[in-house]
């Protein structure tokens, strides 16, 4: 089956990065037909705020619930988180599980029911601090128990990339993640470091239109 030319991405970056660390995938999947947001988190990219200003890790996720907010009633997305954005787009599918077709997790955090994301959520930050822009983990809003239920995330249909040669979520952490938390589906990208949009674009790209088939 093909998938439909109307799926939608939206893709939500890692920490301290923003909008731009997809452009090589976001110009594959609107040449491949698709629609592609790409947006930047609260503080990062070129969003108008400084770390300093955002309170909470609500906060920072706000732009991605306001897109997510306004998407027509009978609009599904497939969601893309890369790292840290796994935890993300984890509190949009708590919140928004009736909008979204797949949630896909690129050598991501992938939180699991029994026990708060701030577990894994440090790696990211160390990278993110190399980074453009300064950023926090908000470890007191991750580290909270009660952040996911099964109802609302546990709802919606979850595949994981394994990038093999990423020295930041190592191969072996990643299938960690899997394991407490197994997704209906696990992807491998052979050679792609920890910023698998960049330096395997059109591989990441193959794998997301692999997804939309199966799932839009």
């Amino acid at each position: 089956m093909k998938a439909d030319s109307n799926t939608h991405f939206v893709l939500v970056h890692g920490g301290c990065h923003g909008a731009w660390s997809w452009f090589k995938l976001s110009t594959l999947l609107t040449s491949a037909g698709h629609q592609v947001t790409a947006i930047d988190l609260a503080a990062c990219g070129v969003h108008p705020k400084r770390i300093n200003e955002i309170g909470s890790f609500h906060d920072y996720t706000q732009p991605l619930m306001d897109l997510m907010a306004s998407l027509s009633p009978h609009k599904r997305v497939i969601l893309v988180g890369h790292s840290f954005g796994g935890v993300v787009i984890s509190l949009a599918m708590e919140r928004f599980p009736e909008k979204i077709l797949v949630a896909v997790f690129v050598t991501a955090v992938m939180p699991n029911l029994a026990s708060p994301p701030s577990i894994i959520v440090k790696e990211d930050h160390t990278l993110g601090t190399m980074l453009v822009r300064p950023g926090k983990p908000f470890q007191e809003d991750t580290s909270k128990e009660n952040m996911l239920s099964k109802e609302n995330y546990g709802s919606v249909s979850r595949v994981y990339i394994v990038c093999k040669e990423d020295e930041l979520i190592k191969e072996d952490l990643q299938h960690w993640i899997i394991a407490n938390n197994p997704p209906k589906e696990v992807m491998e990208i052979d050679g792609s470091d920890h910023m698998v949009m960049l330096s395997k674009p059109r591989e990441l790209c193959d794998c997301l239109l692999e997804v939309a088939e199966r799932y839009a």
